[in-house]
């Protein structure tokens, strides 16, 4: 079994945030972790001279490698360690072909530099940004059979699944001076030597790649010190100021994407804050009811009524002195152009969306048997093409109408000029119709969406968040919606009147992209299972509830004694179950002192952390294994008694646990 890390950046390229590599530190990660075999992989560039130092200062296989933006996504090109000097040629052509960092080479480009595909073990970002694309994968064949992925939870999907490359897991790191830690993402692969060929034979086949050296895929290793870790459920225990905490931030270093939820953080007794934390978390819920609705202000707020008014009375009343002159005419007034209309342009925007609708249903792939069921695609080709001639049509008119005004107005101009004559004000009647009508639509929605009623509701184990629209009551709630010092009082005078609220919406001073918020409140309400409002211990059971549930969302879930806010009850018929649910997808590491949790819950694997004192040095070990097992083992190989741990940490000690049991409970038994 063989031990491979073969993502590592020595050079820090255009591509990298500034770093100085340090040999030693790459010399400690190798040693302390027990890697067999590396290769180093800088962004587009290969340092010949430096990797040959490298080689020399590292007793393990080192191999030469390239990380090459490919079409948008990241390639790990390794070779084996022979011809450097041609690998350092074609590395070189790479770097050539791709100047700054938003640049890229293409399978064509890459094939041409390197045209032997199959000497190198290529390895794209595969469930990791930026990934390659799966058509940019298939352009290689057989040639790609492996890809890296990000977290524990990927590699146990791809390793499970027929159709997915094989996975492997890597450090992807900068190695410099001081590191406070080291990575632990390396791969397992079952073989005899670390020669390339070895390497790739064993990553053609799923049976022969771990996550561990002898627990297979189902432990991993969590810290640079050598902790094992299911990649189920774990728990740790210890006793106070043990090193439980720390083991868990050390563990929480370690990794990327993790969902850490730490002691007391999920205390909720203040109810205005707790409120505010639940409408934060549904914020969604909000924006994608009122989507529609602020589209819809946001076109209103272009509507002046004001101005709409101004402009019929400037052309009543300039064509009532015009009638009063129409006796006294000059030759310019007199000419039929003097008091033209333009022509209206065509609206297109309709005929545009009958387009794009056409080209989805011709181009989708996802339900077509369904679309070819009612029409043919032959049909769909001629619909659009007639759609297209006639938005083609249109616009050609367009474009001679807009022409045609350009001149009439540049006519008027000029006549008007020369003219004693009043001319009659131009108003777009249609316009200001249509534009009243709007404002009456407007209205009508607006009191439909201030409307009491449950827009939302979802439940989460046993509690129930209701997400209801109601009026706002105040101009205090527009400014605490506001988050901000300014005044609402004047506008919310006419907040009966929603184009009047509106209007005096403009002149608070808030962007109006958030103009809609202020027409309609979104209460959040949270309620247990007897349909009351939770009270304040409630209310704490829900965030945990809640920060659970949400961790899916994460690579590695760790919590840290949640016995400390909640009651046993709670945590045996709601939280342990949910954490064994999750803990099938995802690492869970629960630290606590709890017998609850600590053995009702059957974990996977048991950790735990002591602290020893000799002569005034503190010294903390670290030790693990199952549950069931009678003995725990540390890294160095010492034994501790699984009993005396559980006891001690879980129950007080075995002769409270014991009398406990003789004294307290069994005289209450039938």
């Amino acid at each position: 079994m063989k031990k491979i890390d073969l993502h590592i950046h020595t050079v820090q390229s255009i591509s990298d945030r500034y770093f100085e590599f340090d040999i030693e530190s790459l010399k400690e990660y190798v040693d302390l972790l027990e890697i067999d075999c590396i290769a180093i992989t800088n962004h587009n560039l290969f340092d010949k001279t430096q990797f040959e130092q490298i080689c020399q200062e590292l007793n393990i296989k080192v191999f030469p490698g390239i990380e090459i933006d490919l079409e948008s996504g990241h390639l790990l090109l390794i070779s084996e360690n022979e011809q450097l000097d041609d690998f350092n040629l074609k590395c070189q052509k790479v770097k050539d072909s791709i100047p700054t960092k938003d640049d890229s080479i293409s399978y064509e480009q890459l094939i041409e530099i390197f045209p032997n595909l199959n000497n190198y073990l290529l390895i794209p970002h595969y469930d990791k940004k930026p990934n390659i694309k799966p058509n940019t994968i298939a352009k290689f064949g057989d040639n790609i059979f492996v890809g890296e992925v990000t977290s524990l939870r990927k590699f146990k999907a791809c390793i499970k699944e027929a159709d997915k490359l094989t996975p492997v897991i890597f450090s992807d790191c900068r190695f410099v001076e001081n590191m406070p830690s080291y990575p632990t993402k390396q791969t397992f692969v079952d073989a005899e030597d670390t020669t390339l060929n070895a390497i790739k034979g064993c990553l053609y086949d799923k049976t022969k790649v771990f996550l561990s050296k002898e627990d297979g895929n189902d432990f991993f290793q969590a810290t640079d010190d050598g902790i094992m870790l299911s990649t189920g459920l774990n728990v740790i225990v210890g006793g106070r100021s043990s090193g439980k905490t720390y083991t868990l931030n050390k563990i929480c270093d370690s990794f990327d994407n993790v969902k850490y939820l730490r002691q007391f953080s999920l205390l909720q007794n203040d109810k205005e804050n707790f409120k505010k934390l639940v409408t934060t978390r549904h914020s969604l819920v909000t924006e994608n009811y009122l989507k529609e609705f602020k589209d819809v202000v946001l076109d209103v707020n272009e509507i002046d009524l004001k101005s709409n008014e101004i402009s019929l009375e400037k052309y009543l009343s300039s064509l009532k002195k015009y009638a009063s002159e129409s006796d006294n005419l000059d030759t310019f007034s007199k000419c039929k152009l003097y008091n033209e209309t333009k022509f209206t342009l065509d609206n297109l925007e309709n005929l545009k969306k009958l387009i794009s609708a056409t080209e989805t249903l011709l181009e989708t792939n996802e339900y077509k048997d369904i679309v070819n069921n009612h029409i043919t695609d032959d049909s769909l080709k001629n619909l659009i093409t007639e759609l297209i001639k006639k938005h083609n049509e249109l616009y050609e008119k367009n474009l001679k109408k807009d022409w045609t005004n350009n001149l009439i107005e540049s006519i008027k101009e000029n006549l008007r000029f020369r003219s004693t004559t009043t001319s009659i004000e131009e108003v777009d009647f249609e316009k200001i119709q249509f534009e009243k009508i709007k404002v009456q639509k407007f209205t009508r929605l607006v009191k439909n969406v201030q409307t009491e009623k449950v827009i939302d509701s979802k439940e989460i184990r046993g509690f129930k968040v209701l997400a209801k629209t109601k009026k706002y009551t105040g101009a205090s709630q527009l400014k605490k919606k506001s988050k901000t010092t300014l005044g609402f009082s004047e506008a919310f005078n006419n907040y009966e009147n929603p184009y009047n609220f509106l209007t005096a919406l403009q002149n608070v001073g808030i962007e109006e992209t958030d103009f809609y918020k202020y027409f309609v409140d979104i209460d959040y309400r949270t309620l247990n299972k007897h349909g009351y409002e939770v009270s304040g211990g409630e209310r704490s059971e829900f965030n945990l509830l809640h920060e659970i549930s949400d961790a899916l969302k994460h690579d590695l879930l760790l919590i840290d004694e949640p016995e400390s806010s909640f009651d046993n009850i709670f945590l045996k018929s709601e939280v342990n179950e949910l954490i064994k649910e999750i803990a099938k997808e995802i690492p869970v590491i629960v630290v606590t002192h709890n017998s609850t949790i600590g053995a009702s819950i059957n974990p996977n694997h048991l950790v735990f952390t002591q602290k020893l004192v000799n002569n005034g040095n503190v010294e903390y070990k670290v030790f693990f294994g199952h549950p069931t097992s009678k003995t725990l083992k540390n890294v160095d190989g010492e034994l501790i008694k699984n009993l005396d741990v559980l006891m001690n940490c879980l129950e007080a000690g075995e002769e409270a646990y014991n009398q406990r049991n003789t004294m307290n409970y069994e005289i209450l038994k039938d």
